[in-house]
């Protein structure tokens, strides 16, 4: 050839340039969720955190990663992108929280095939909302830009967190024995999990679209309750934390359930009963799974059935950890209690 063309990476699908418009209209609110603590400004190699915790004995990191799962197609089929952020900082908040852990940082990774300056804001948005209101740094991440990789319109998401716990303080199950008691939290909704259950059987079997608006829902449409955002229980429960060092168990509700969920924290010799009339199952659960026609173990296996956190504690401690949570706009109950048994979850009435 006598001439050949010149080619760009915006040629061969990515554009730089997209990324860097959509982090800078997130800026301003990056920079709210720093602090003191944090060193670096945004855009730096590697996020710098002071460390030093005088006041703390023994310090532990406590880290954690996690996705949201299929609840993205969700995103992608409704174009709402502000709330996933939010549900992805709050889950891997909860999930150092089970042992005692404050936050202090988190990191996401954000990858699709071709970047939207404006989808970028809204996730990103969404991520440093949910970091200012529980006080964590979002310190930095990743915006990947891989033509071929996703299908147009589509990303992945996920987040990394660091947290701390004074060692003297960690809850990590190993006081808990039988005659102890589970109190359970409300969730908003599924969280982040039993997505590709849920779209099946709300989209596929029953034949709604996320625009369907169902008097079962108060008159909100599916779609909203579907994307109804990962609550945080960081500030209840911090609250109880600091008011006594008898919780002696946590566990965050995600996938699994219950059944999956509760043991990862019982000693040997522990099993977990769970009272199944000890709550009401909220509508959204209840549409889902008829028109899955799941059957009960599954039910409870996929989705967290209206549960969202448990608090496990002394049976005398229990009017005490349910009246700091209430005091803190909570409410909580009294969702069962743990037995000498081989290690796992009986839920009464399902199993």
């Amino acid at each position: 050839m006598s001439e050949s063309r010149s080619w760009t990476y915006r040629d061969a699908g990515v554009d730089i340039d997209a990324a860097t418009e959509g982090l800078s209209k997130v800026k301003p609110q990056l920079r709210r969720t720093f602090g003191e603590r944090v060193l670096t400004d945004i855009g730096s190699f590697g996020g710098l955190f002071d460390a030093k915790f005088p006041s703390v004995d023994h310090p532990v990191l406590v880290s954690s990663c996690d996705g949201v799962g299929t609840k993205l197609k969700l995103a992608f089929a409704t174009g709402r992108h502000d709330t996933i952020g939010a549900d992805l900082v709050n889950h891997c908040i909860n999930d150092i929280l089970v042992q005692g852990a404050k936050p202090l940082f988190f990191l996401d990774y954000f990858a699709t095939g071709k970047l939207s300056s404006d989808t970028v804001a809204e996730v990103v948005g969404g991520m440093a909302r949910a970091c200012e209101a529980e006080g964590v740094a979002l310190i930095g991440g990743e915006t990947a830009e891989m033509p071929g990789m996703y299908a147009d319109g589509e990303y992945d998401l996920a987040g990394f967190i660091v947290g701390m716990a004074d060692k003297s303080r960690l809850v990590i199950g190993d006081r808990i024995q039988p005659g102890h008691k589970l109190i359970a939290l409300p969730s908003t909704g599924l969280h982040t999990n039993g997505y590709s259950l849920a779209q099946k059987v709300a989209f596929d079997v029953a034949g709604h679209s996320p625009q369907t608006k169902l008097d079962e829902l108060g008159g909100e449409s599916l779609g909203d309750a579907l994307l109804r955002t990962h609550r945080c229980y960081l500030r209840p429960v911090m609250r109880v934390l600091e008011a006594t060092d008898e919780v002696h168990g946590m566990v965050h509700i995600t996938g699994g359930g219950l059944y999956d969920n509760i043991p990862r924290v019982l000693p040997s010799g522990c099993r977990a009963v769970v009272d199944g009339s000890s709550w009401q199952v909220p509508p959204l659960f209840r549409l889902l799974t008829e028109w899955g026609n799941v059957p009960p173990k599954e039910r409870f296996r996929v989705f967290n059935m209206g549960i969202g956190y448990v608090l496990i504690v002394p049976e005398s401690k229990v009017s005490d950890v349910c009246q700091q949570l209430r005091d803190s706009g909570e409410q909580p109950w009294e969702l069962g209690g743990i037995e000498e048994g081989e290690t796992g979850v009986t839920i009464l009435g399902v199993d």
